[in-house]
């Protein structure tokens, strides 16, 4: 994966800070840039250096334990579909094809979508883990259900919008970087095997369920931020609300609420009250 950067004149000092730092996180990762080089053909001669710089990009491998922890939080399975925008020397992606998973990298480097294909080829999943010399922000994620990422919090920032257009219950995992105001539904710290960049934050994009709906003939008004939801049913406040992708569910004066949303309409279960059925339609 890459770790990369907008070019501004402070986040240029970063970069040179982050590379340095970079030596500490190649030494974690020794296992894995040897499987690299090993990988490569007879008379090829490129092999990247940490921390290099290319466009608005430096390079820094992702430690394998958290390459299989972010796979793993993720719960990315056979059926999935995956994207890794900054793909690098292809490490992720081929560990999800080995698991099965169909897998895409997006790289703007062509020598390292070259050397990732290699990779990938001496691995011998080279018929799911493919590789793309593109632009991530001119990229259409939409076949995505998994998207994982290695990019400062600036860049993930600029993608959140279209992250967030993504269908609900697409997850999203970054390794050791925010989403500004987006909470993580999710996150944890790989110990072994890893000394730096060693965090793992899970996002599970959220249904768009703000404004107003008929719950049973009642107002059910609801407040959204990401993930995050306030609101009223008949006036009367709701609480314990949480928003899992398409899995919405609150209470109100007891009752608890449990569903799914679907577009313009919810239905589900409710605990405390009959009938046990509910659903809903925005009004």
């Amino acid at each position: 994966m890459m770790l990369a950067l907008l070019g501004s004149s402070s986040q240029s000092k970063l970069l040179r800070r982050c590379a340095r730092g970079m030596a500490v996180l190649a030494a974690c990762a020794l296992p894995a840039l040897a499987s690299v080089q090993a990988a490569e053909k007879p008379g090829s001669s490129y092999v990247p250096d940490v921390g290099q710089e290319g466009k608005d990009v430096v390079w820094g491998p992702t430690p394998q334990s958290l390459v299989d922890k972010m796979i793993d939080m993720a719960k990315a399975a056979p059926g999935d579909t995956l994207i890794d925008l900054g793909s690098g020397d292809g490490r992720l992606v081929i560990t999800a094809a080995q698991r099965g998973i169909k897998a895409h990298g997006i790289e703007y480097n062509p020598d390292m979508v070259e050397l990732a294909r290699r990779n990938a080829q001496a691995a011998g999943v080279s018929r799911v883990a493919t590789f793309e010399k593109a632009d991530l922000f001119e990229t259409d994620l939409s076949r995505a259900t998994v998207i994982t990422l290695f990019l400062l919090p600036t860049i993930n920032e600029k993608l959140r919008p279209r992250l967030l257009e993504l269908k609900p219950g697409t997850r999203v995992v970054s390794n050791t970087f925010p989403m500004g105001d987006w909470r993580p539904d999710e996150q944890a710290t790989v110990t072994e095997q890893c000394q730096t960049w060693c965090s793992a934050l899970l996002w599970i994009v959220p249904a768009r369920v703000e404004g107003t709906w008929k719950l049973d003939g009642r107002e059910l008004k609801l407040a959204q931020q990401y993930q995050r939801l306030s609101g009223t049913l008949d006036a009367r406040p709701i609480d314990d609300a949480t928003l899992r992708g398409d899995e919405i569910s609150f209470s109100v004066n007891g009752v608890r609420y449990r569903g799914k949303v679907n577009g313009g309409t919810m239905q589900g279960t409710r605990a405390g009250a009959s009938p046990a059925s509910w659903s809903a339609v925005r009004g």
